[in-house]
């Protein structure tokens, strides 16, 4: 996953791909005659106790709920182990929809000892199945070093040529193979094997290469991509954690919102000096990566920083949690159409230029992990992956006698999950109804008021975070509209006030918000 997050910002900084460009004003304040107000009805929480056992956590702090059939949530997290035995289906009312094929049931889910018995079937519908696919799968099974090294490039095979002693070592041999995917399941189409998963996710990680090999770059992801959709079902989407359009690397600066497409993301593909001797078929001159991506995965890891509340959060350059989950998807949702699924993890991610990030042992605060679970969907993501970097957790262990494990796997304390389920739970258990596709999002075109309504602004993430101010977000479904709201990194008994409203489309709503400490304040109301 991104593990060296602080690394490939300082690398790709020294490659030239970061610019800057004049930042985009704030809209200005306006006064506006005083609105009626409407008092907004508080989503119910959860009672519940966190645990405090390590490698443990308590699925049974919310009840049952499952997660609207536009969205997506697919489990590749740690402990399913924990209560699938009792509860295969659980995860499934813990509002998850699918699970990665690592956290999946042996010959129950999926078959993983050759080819499955004649009439087996996986206990999972399609729409429950999701992998993915890390850069291990290129370089180990088919010998393609340029899963690890991008630069590598201008030596790879696309296709074998007729005379080859091997045919396996080359992308096309990679992406084709995918197919077989449909044998797990015991549901190949009857004319020839097509995936049957209904995700895969690409983790490649080596989008980064020296300039003047761009092409090369550019060449083989457009390939890869579209190879793969070649051999999956029609209802099984594609994409990757990159390209992406836009990667702040979780910074959230004012400069992000003016940024344009990256590279490689939406350059088209054209033949260099040696890439039609390597197998580069002229089909896909002229086409980019976007162009046969289904989703976008724009979303970056946290590192330590995010967590600390004694650390500085408000300068542009500062990370903060929340502007940096809203703010990639404002960014990306303006520079592409499609669809977005982001990686969510609830520990920090590793990296040596950070402080206290160098193995990742720090667990998100039950405010940021409830509110990775609610803030996330105000933007009009279509899903997310919760992953993690171990699959099985066995609870009360002695802690490691090795320095470097302590922390770790089964000596963490899991209490995030317990949080960003609650969150889950509290948005999709009571306001699902309003997730039917016909909702709007109003990101930063959220207006609010910071001295009791004698001004109104509507805010970017990132002019909020610079400001100090709290965030609010709100979606709109006809004449209802939800609001989630929150002063990030508050101290424990510090009130905030904020209002919001929303004037248009023949609605007239406003109402004041009062926020204590750092909770995440979720709302809703019936506008006039």
């Amino acid at each position: 996953m991104k593990l060296a997050l602080g690394f490939i910002t300082i690398v790709l900084a020294g490659l030239g791909f970061w610019y800057t460009q004049p930042v985009r004003q704030p809209e200005p304040a306006t006064q506006d005659t005083p609105l009626q107000s409407t008092a907004l009805t508080v989503t119910p929480r959860s009672r519940f106790t966190p645990t405090t056992r390590r490698g443990y956590y308590n699925l049974d702090i919310v009840g049952d709920f499952t997660l609207p059939a536009t969205k997506t949530i697919t489990f590749c997290g740690a402990g399913r182990n924990l209560h699938v035995q009792q509860d295969r289906t659980k995860l499934f009312r813990r509002g998850f929809s699918s699970l990665d094929q690592s956290r999946m049931v042996p010959q129950v889910e999926i078959w993983s000892d050759g080819f499955p018995p004649a009439g087996w079937h996986s206990a999972l519908k399609q729409s429950q199945r999701a992998m993915v696919i890390y850069q291990d799968y290129f370089a180990n099974s088919f010998q393609l070093p340029w899963a690890r090294n991008g630069n590598l490039g201008k030596d790879m095979l696309y296709q074998a040529p007729a005379n080859a002693r091997t045919t396996r070592n080359n992308m096309y041999q990679a992406a084709t193979e995918l197919q077989g995917g449909c044998v797990a399941f015991g549901d190949c189409p009857p004319n020839g094997m097509k995936s049957t998963y209904s995700k895969l996710f690409l983790d490649i990680e080596n989008e980064g290469v020296n300039r003047g090999n761009e092409q090369e770059q550019v060449n083989l992801y457009t390939f890869l991509i579209k190879t793969i959709k070649d051999n999956v079902s029609p209802q099984t989407e594609v994409g990757s954690i990159a390209p992406v359009p836009h990667n702040s690397f979780g910074y959230s600066k004012a400069s992000d919102y003016t940024a344009k497409p990256e590279w490689l993301w939406n350059t088209p593909a054209r033949q260099t000096a040696t890439s039609s001797q390597r197998g580069m078929p002229n089909s896909i001159v002229g086409k980019s990566y976007a162009d046969y991506a289904d989703f976008q995965m724009p979303g970056t890891y946290y590192l330590y920083p995010e967590f600390d509340y004694s650390a500085s959060h408000n300068r542009d350059g500062d990370r903060h949690w929340l502007a940096a989950l809203l703010g990639e998807q404002e960014v990306n949702l303006k520079l592409s159409s499609k669809k977005r699924i982001a990686w969510h993890w609830l520990f920090n991610t590793q990296s040596a230029a950070f402080a206290n990030s160098g193995k990742a042992e720090h667990p998100a605060p039950p405010a940021v992990a409830e509110g990775m679970g609610i803030f996330y969907w105000f933007t009009g993501a279509f899903g997310v992956i919760l992953w993690d970097d171990y699959v099985n957790l066995t609870p009360d262990q002695p802690s490691p006698r090795d320095p470097a494990q302590k922390g770790l796997g089964s000596d963490r304390n899991y209490a995030c999950y317990e949080h960003y389920v609650h969150g889950l739970w509290r948005l999709f258990k009571h306001h699902g109804d309003l997730f039917n596709g016909r909702e709007k999002y109003l990101n930063e075109a959220t207006e609010c008021s910071y001295d009791g309504g004698k001004t109104w602004a509507k805010y970017n993430a990132n002019q909020i975070k610079t400001r100090n101010l709290p965030f609010v977000r709100a979606i709109v479904n006809g004449d209802q509209i939800l609001v989630a709201a929150t002063q990030a990194y508050a101290r424990p008994n510090q009130i905030t006030q904020v209002m919001v409203r929303y004037v248009e489309d023949g609605y007239t709503f406003s109402t004041p918000i009062t926020l204590k400490g750092d909770e995440i304040f979720l709302g809703r109301a019936k506008m006039n």
